[in-house]
């Protein structure tokens, strides 16, 4: 099971409150475990002016504004940009097929700010993340569905939309699921 550059939608009895309504983007996932970014929750008043103000204190007002999301519980203190394909960073970049990329280095926030960074990017603080087998037995449990990631339901929807978006792609109303889990 292959699940980097795919979407976790968390179902409606999903345990934990931080992923409750939550859509995640799969960064990586592989014998050694899973990254990803939820797409879907901001972070309450926290902008990219902010973000470079605590970083940086020579620059110059951000030309670009950028929401900031909270992308998961670990490591809530690092940032991490999610974005369209065609910007890489001369640093690093990860590259993760469907047309996105991740860059965790301060020149893309440097670059959004002066308004040539990425087409479309999302700000993230945290990540999410799990160890060997954690990810597929939260599948078999019923916790999270999968479907394909597009851009336009990463960063074209408002957050408040994504989640219905990302279940309506696998036809799938949100009305008729059942915060129970069961094995048929």
């Amino acid at each position: 099971m292959a699940l980097t550059g795919k979407l976790l939608i968390s179902m409606p009895g999903m345990g934990d409150p931080r992923f409750a309504h939550s859509v995640v983007f799969l960064s990586s996932h592989g014998e050694e475990g899973a990254m990803g970014l939820i797409v879907n929750k901001p972070a309450q008043g926290v902008s990219l002016s902010d973000v470079l103000d605590q970083l940086s204190r020579d620059m110059a007002p951000a030309k670009k504004q950028l929401g900031v999301h909270f992308g998961g519980p670990v490591e809530t203190g690092r940032g991490f940009v999610l974005h369209s394909d065609e910007y890489r960073s001369p640093l690093h970049t990860l590259r993760v097929e469907g047309g996105f990329g991740m860059t965790a280095t301060l020149d893309v926030l440097e670059d959004i700010a002066r308004g040539k960074g990425p087409d479309k990017a999302l700000l993230m603080l945290g990540y999410s993340g799990w160890g060997p087998g954690q990810l597929e037995n939260e599948l078999a449990q019923n916790g999270w569905l999968t479907a394909d990631a597009t851009p336009e339901i990463v960063f074209d929807l408002k957050d408040s939309e994504k989640w219905e978006a990302a279940l309506g792609s696998l036809g799938i109303d949100p009305l008729v699921l059942s915060a129970t889990a069961g094995r048929a």
